[in-house]
């Protein structure tokens, strides 16, 4: 008998985390992993009490065509990392592990390598997770060592190299 590894065991939950998603258009699953125990779970939806986009029956950022990746102000969902971080305390996670998993809303085909957006990075830096691990294929995984989001920082660019304007 071949175990499967622990990245895969992780992801196939994260995987199965996405089936409590909202979303109609991206399903998405995080699991926060510390010392080889789920720390929590989160997956993508509205705000608590809030209508889900499957209540509605429409997302509103595909009715007005917005490209994915952008214009997140209009998602009526929190994103799955966002919601495995809220749910965690910070002294728990810090260190771990976040595995990220997705599903295409339309066709529940498994999305490959799903990559955070701009805030939910910022967030995973500030809960001091140390990694973030995606499914490639079916049998790759993809590990991004959070220090190098911190390096590259794709904060907002300060104008004329690295200074503030003066105020007048």
């Amino acid at each position: 008998m071949e175990r499967i590894s622990k990245e895969h065991y992780y992801l196939d939950i994260a995987e199965t985390v996405t089936e409590r998603s909202t979303c109609l258009r991206r399903r998405y699953g995080a699991i926060i992993v510390k010392n080889d125990e789920i720390i929590s779970t989160g997956y993508n939806g509205a705000p608590r009490g809030r209508l889900n986009c499957v209540d509605l029956g429409c997302c509103t950022r595909e009715a007005m065509n917005v490209p994915h990746g952008e214009r997140y102000e209009l998602c009526r969902s929190v994103h799955a990392e966002a919601n495995a971080i809220i749910s965690a305390a910070r002294r728990d996670m810090a260190g771990g592990t976040l595995y990220l998993a997705g599903k295409d809303g339309a066709t529940g085909e498994i999305l490959y390598d799903p990559a955070s957006c701009a805030m939910c990075r910022r967030m995973i830096i500030n809960a001091g997770l140390s990694q973030v691990i995606t499914r490639l294929s079916p049998t790759e995984c993809r590990t991004v060592d959070v220090r190098e989001w911190i390096e590259e920082d794709d904060s907002l660019p300060v104008p004329d190299g690295g200074k503030c304007p003066e105020k007048t």
